[in-house]
């Protein structure tokens, strides 16, 4: 079996197109949602998620901070829905981000937010879903049937959809511009060579994955992804958190995976990854426009908002591809299925 007839493989190969088609379709509603939150800001935003989505949650709390200036906090769904404690919420932003719209604990902590006088809005692949019911606006993440259990292709369009949102909400006519070069960056990306990666992990039984600002989200994505499909344990940490307890686990021939864009984050990832190779370790950096020993090829030339999309669809090539150098099937994960419902 080849990586390319793989399900996780093919889908996360349709990015590009899932993320185009979502512009395309999304632009009245996301411009609408942008006119009204400019009109009336909200006094903070809440995220909701489980799972990948909730990395992409991660994601969205670096861009509307760093973006709008507006303090981002994930919320612990069990606060709700287990120990059904009331919160406060009045004039608070609440986005709900996943791919079936279904998951109890999700529906439960959304229904909580109308209550408590927040604004909901769903980011939501399956568009008839009780999630999307149940949101005062939806933004479909027009993925279009996602049947590996390994999500891809909905993870890249809920970041898609919060750069969206940011651009619109934002006026921010430069990011908006970016976003429509987006897809050719994403199909040129996808021939990228992260064969290193794919090779050198195969005997692997321990990993870091590291990155910063608009880049943990995808760190966490990475470190998941690799339990998930390969078998192999992963941890994400910030550049900065790893500096401390972690680092002390890292010695000779200890893989570290760096993700890094080209901001103010990159001088300092950049370092600890040097930090790490002069201890010995198997050093892999994805970074725009970065070549040499080691590094994995990542497109320059978009905002640093864009270059944890271009990174991440790499990072799911290589994932299936070394799934099956490990002797495992990235379609069908051991004791998983595609939705999780959890209360």
């Amino acid at each position: 079996m080849h990586a390319r007839d793989t399900l996780m493989y093919r889908e996360a190969q349709e990015s590009a197109e899932v993320v185009a088609r979502q512009f395309a379709a999304n632009e009245a509603v996301v411009a609408a949602l942008a006119q009204s939150l400019r009109a009336q800001p909200p006094r903070f935003i809440v995220t909701c998620a489980r799972g990948s989505s909730d990395h992409a949650a991660a994601y969205a709390k670096y861009v509307f901070e760093t973006q709008l200036g507006i303090a981002t906090a994930s919320a612990s769904p069990s606060v709700t829905s287990v120990y059904a404690a009331e919160q406060q919420w009045q004039g608070a932003l609440f986005i709900a981000i996943s791919q079936s719209g279904k998951s109890p604990d999700l529906l439960r902590n959304a229904q909580a937010a109308k209550i408590a006088g927040a604004r909901v809005v769903a980011l939501v692949n399956v568009e008839d879903s009780p999630l999307a019911a149940l949101a005062d606006t939806v933004i479909p993440l027009h993925a279009g049937p996602e049947r590996s259990v390994a999500a891809t292709k909905s993870y890249i369009a809920a970041l898609a959809a919060v750069l969206h949102l940011c651009a619109r909400w934002r006026g921010d006519d430069e990011l908006g511009a970016a976003l429509q070069r987006l897809p050719d960056a994403l199909r040129a990306g996808w021939d990228a060579d992260w064969s290193a990666l794919s090779h050198g992990l195969v005997d692997a039984h321990n990993l870091f994955v590291v990155g910063r600002g608009f880049g943990l989200g995808i760190a966490l994505e990475a470190a998941l992804k690799f339990k998930e499909t390969c078998g192999l344990h992963a941890e994400a940490f910030s550049a900065a958190e790893v500096k401390h307890g972690p680092m002390a686990l890292v010695g000779a021939d200890f893989p570290v995976l760096c993700f890094a864009q080209d901001d103010d984050t990159l001088a300092s990832t950049l370092a600890v990854a040097d930090e790490f190779r002069g201890r010995g370790a198997q050093v892999f950096v994805a970074a725009p426009g970065l070549h040499g020993t080691g590094m994995l090829a990542v497109a320059g030339g978009l905002p640093a908002l864009c270059t944890p999309l271009l990174i991440i669809q790499s990072f799911y090539r290589a994932a299936s591809e070394l799934s099956l150098r490990r002797g495992f099937n990235p379609d069908v994960p051991p004791h998983l299925n595609k939705v999780t419902e959890t209360v």
